[in-house]
């Protein structure tokens, strides 16, 4: 592991300039440039806050605040898209760079990193301007905020152990990405996002606990929403859980490095 990090480092530089050709790449021959990075998630908020809120006067269950639901649906979305994105690009990073691979000679966990810094850029715009709406519509959690760090940490670790699991296996067994793209609709829908847990059936309710992200959605709402400290005991099958996907996805990505490019 150390030896790991060891190249990391000596080869930030490549990290840091992929993530910025790809940033920029992005809004190239763009009118608007970089200024899409603000209007795009600017857009999906308002229409989360002020449609659901003014429009549509959707009420969240125990609560009787005016964007209690809209922040509720933020708070769910936002941070699986997070998830979504990191688990998505790192499960296909090693194909889709295959000739880079064959090419170039350089740490391959460089590509995972890279990964995790572009999802990471794109959640830090979109949720600084959530945090804006928050704080402008006196919704703002105060000290409990600061529980989103070791939060996000924790979301980080799991989505990335999971993604350079699968990402190895994508390159053997392609039809792994083809069958996790599936699953991960199912599993936005049976994660309480959209819905809170206390409107399921009672019966139902305890079997949450069995979904990781239900933890973690759950934990990111209560700060948001409620404006309280998450459950930390709650948390901790999902933080050994994201340790052992690391310790599992790193494992095969040393075991297997090698073969990998004969694969690609």
């Amino acid at each position: 592991m150390p030896g790991m990090l060891g190249a990391l480092w000596a080869y930030r530089g490549f990290i840091v300039g992929s993530v910025k050709r790809e940033f920029q790449s992005k809004y190239r021959n763009s009118l608007l440039g970089a200024a899409w990075t603000v209007i795009n998630p600017l857009a999906m908020i308002i229409v989360y806050t002020v449609i659901f809120s003014q429009i549509m006067k959707a009420k969240l269950p125990g609560v009787d605040t005016t964007f209690a639901y809209s922040i509720f649906l933020c708070a769910g979305i936002l941070t699986w898209g997070l998830f979504a994105e990191i688990v998505g690009r790192a499960q296909n990073t090693f194909l889709e760079n295959a000739n880079l691979l064959k090419k170039l000679s350089f740490p391959r966990l460089c590509l995972p990193v890279t990964v995790v810094a572009n999802a990471g850029l794109n959640f830090a715009i979109i949720f600084g301007l959530f945090s804006a709406f928050l704080v402008l519509s006196g919704n703002f959690p105060g000290w409990p905020y600061l529980a989103l760090l070791p939060l996000l940490a924790n979301l980080v670790a799991f989505a990335i152990g999971l993604g350079i699991t699968l990402g190895v296996l994508n390159v053997f067994f392609r039809d792994v990405g083809q069958f996790f793209g599936i699953f991960l609709q199912f599993w936005f829908w049976l994660t309480p996002i959209v819905y809170p847990v206390s409107i399921l059936p009672e019966r139902l309710q305890p079997y949450m606990n069995l979904n990781p992200m239900a933890r973690l959605i759950n934990a990111f709402q209560v700060i948001l929403v409620n404006g309280q400290w998450p459950n930390w005991y709650s948390l901790w099958p999902v933080a050994v859980l994201a340790i052992l996907l690391c310790l599992l996805g790193f494992g095969l990505f040393r075991r297997h490095a090698g073969e990998m490019v004969d694969e690609l």
